[in-house]
């Protein structure tokens, strides 16, 4: 399928490290998670017929947080708590997706019509998406734009290769997933991405060998009418 490439700019990001988030306060990972970049481009465009992909990103701006203070209501005892929250800051990112084919909705096989869905998304992504953007978290609200990956220059191009660690990659729900061991459960992956002058090249989910089964979850079902 043809790569799609897009800019997101906000002026905040939070791409919640799961260590932190059982005691109600946030921290964000230092670089975007493949479901928070899925989530993104999904917001921008998405049919049950695809799936999106996320093949690559680039890290523009510098990394830089800043925390800032949260009331939160207090639901066991009452009132609200004042809780911290950590944002990466001035944030801008280049990404290289594709989309694929749900081959798990044979019924809609049809609707695979490679001209119609890239021009689809060629005109959402130039109107900045159909729904609202962000990272992360509903508070930052984020642009989308098209943009040509690899050009202008990034703030870690010559930094050469930073390992990551052991991080989330993101979540696989039954209607979406490759492998048949995965198609009755909602799955938790994890990764150890490496960025390489600002580049950090995802796995496929399918390849993400670390993962949780959470729990059993049901095949989603949509009406299909062809032609739609």
């Amino acid at each position: 399928m043809r790569d799609i490439e897009f800019e997101l700019v906000g002026d905040y990001a939070l791409f919640s490290d799961p260590l932190t988030r059982p005691g109600g306060e946030k921290n964000s990972l230092i670089v975007p998670t493949y479901e928070a970049l899925r989530g993104a481009v999904r917001s921008c465009f998405w049919k049950p017929t695809i799936i999106w992909i996320i093949d690559q990103v680039r890290v523009m701006n510098p990394i830089r947080t800043e925390t800032k203070g949260q009331l939160l209501i207090n639901y066991s005892g009452g009132g609200k708590d004042l809780a911290y929250f950590t944002y990466l800051q001035d944030v801008r990112y280049q990404v290289k997706a594709h989309y694929e084919w749900n081959r798990n909705y044979p019924e809609r096989k049809s609707d695979w019509n490679e001209k119609k869905y890239t021009d689809m998304i060629e005109r959402a992504l130039k109107a900045g998406g159909r729904r609202d953007i962000f990272l992360g978290t509903r508070e930052c609200q984020a642009e989308i734009r098209p943009c040509k990956f690899g050009e202008g220059e990034g703030y870690y191009d010559a930094v050469g290769e930073l390992a990551l660690g052991y991080m989330y990659h993101g979540m696989t729900y039954p209607e979406e997933a490759v492998m048949q061991e995965d198609k009755k459960y909602l799955t938790v992956r994890f990764w150890r991405p490496v960025m390489k002058n600002g580049v950090i090249t995802f796995l496929r989910p399918e390849e993400c060998t670390d993962k949780t089964h959470i729990r059993k979850m049901e095949f989603t079902r949509f009406s299909f009418r062809e032609g739609i």
